[in-house]
Formats: structure tokens, sequence, C-alpha cells
């Protein structure tokens, strides 16, 4: 039988996997307390990073339905549990690990497929939604405002047509 805080702790990890968008594995061996705070402070508000218990840790995994992070449990382990924008974390965790080499990205899910080490990096190359949206509302209202300039040149281009035909008329009629 399972110690009592041993299931509390499984059940608390289960959650948090269920919960999170994204969850990333790293080792942190040669890391000090500081420097594990300024990380945790990097990876933004809508991330929490938690050392963790390989055995509980993968068991609670296996219970969230997750399986494919099951050989990356070796070592001292931490996971960044990622509730808002992956990307923020992910710039988070790939700008900490340029100045502290110790960190070391191991791999991770994102909504519910594997990532591994490298597609974590590529993933914090990504400009956030915001960016992402902001550059999608530019683009579609530049198209709207190029329509708008079409149908405005329509109308215009008619009536010039329109006069020209009828000078060239009067022309004619003049010159009978």
């Amino acid at each position: 039988m399972a110690r009592p805080d041993k299931a509390a702790a499984v059940a608390e990890l289960t959650e948090q996997f269920r919960s999170s968008s994204a969850a990333v594995l790293t080792e942190y061996r040669g890391l000090t307390v500081a420097q594990l705070k300024t990380l945790r402070r990097s990876l933004g508000e809508n991330a929490q990073y938690a050392v963790v218990k390989n055995t509980l840790t993968k068991i609670a995994a296996n219970e969230a339905g997750i399986t494919t992070l099951d050989d990356l449990f070796n070592g001292p382990t931490a996971v960044a549990f990622v509730t808002g924008d992956p990307v923020v974390s992910a710039k988070g965790l790939r700008d900490f690990a340029k100045d502290n080499p110790n960190l070391v990205i191991k791999g991770g899910v994102l909504d519910g497929k594997a990532l591994s080490a490298d597609e974590i990096k590529k993933l914090a190359d990504l400009e956030s939604r915001e960016v992402l949206l902001a550059k999608l509302a530019g683009a579609l209202k530049g198209k709207q405002t190029q329509a708008a300039q079409v149908f405005q040149a329509l109308p215009s281009k008619l009536v010039r047509t329109v006069d020209a035909l009828r000078a060239k008329q009067d022309e004619q009629g003049g010159a009978e």
C-alpha cells in the first residue's frame, strides 16, 4: 500500500499534468537555489517550475495519460508546468539555459504530443501568440484596405471612361 504522502504527491502531479497545456522536463544539476529562483521568474506568470521525484512523476504522468516521457525520468529532474502560452515559457527556458549551461532541457509534452529538446527550442523561436495574432490582424486589415481601394477605383474608372466616350462623340458630332 502506498504511503498517504506519496499518494497525495502523485495526485497533485497528475492534476498538474492534466491542467497544463505543456510540461517541459529539465535537468537542474549544478544550479544554485538563487539560479532556480531566477529561472522560475523567467518562465512567466503562467508556468510553475517544480523539482520532482522521478518515480512519483512518472506514475503521475502515466495516470494523466502521458506515457511518452517515461525515458526522460532519470537524473535530477524538474518540470515546468505551463498553463498559459507555451512559447513564453520555452523562451524563458532557452534563454536561461544559454546563460546557465547546467540547465539541460530533456524534452516535454505539448497538448498531449511529445516534444524533443530540439522541438522545444524551435517552439521558443516562435513569436508569442499575441504577436502572431497582431500580425494576422494587420495582414487582414491590409487586404481589406486593398479591396476597398479596388472597389473605389471601379466607379471612378467607369466615370472617366464614360466622359472620354462623350468627349469622343462630341468631337465626332462636331466634325460632321
